[in-house]
């Protein structure tokens, strides 16, 4: 059964850093992808950047280009979303998520493409 969880949400100052952590299991081998999503209050889900395992490739929304960064490591089944310069608009509920589909050279940012998500972590930003 494919479970991911996610950990390493808290509450943190503007200009500060945080890194989650995305464990994966069920999955039989390194050919899937990790998607980031967040959801704020009274807002709809949105993805913030996402890895194909594969092969390394990745994609970043325009609101965190610069300041965020996926990275996975293979051999823990982790993928991380390093965040830097955290702003109070960053504060959100922060999902991984996975298809069943696989890809091959990019991952997908439609949310409708995930089919499995994690319970969430929350990132919060305040001075």
């Amino acid at each position: 059964q494919l479970q991911l969880v996610e950990s390493g949400g808290g509450l943190v100052q503007p200009g500060g850093s945080l890194r989650l952590s995305c464990v994966v299991s069920g999955f039989t081998s390194h050919n899937y992808v990790i998607g980031w999503f967040r959801q704020a209050p009274g807002k709809e889900r949105e993805g913030v950047q996402c890895i194909n395992v594969r092969d390394g490739s990745t994609y970043s929304a325009d609101s965190v280009k610069g300041r965020f960064n996926i990275s996975r490591d293979n051999a823990k089944n982790t993928v991380y979303l390093q965040m830097n310069n955290l702003q109070p608009e960053d504060t959100a509920l922060y999902y991984c998520a996975a298809p069943l589909e696989t890809y091959r050279g990019y991952c997908p940012t439609n949310l409708l493409e995930y089919d499995f998500w994690g319970q969430g972590t929350q990132v919060t930003v305040s001075s």
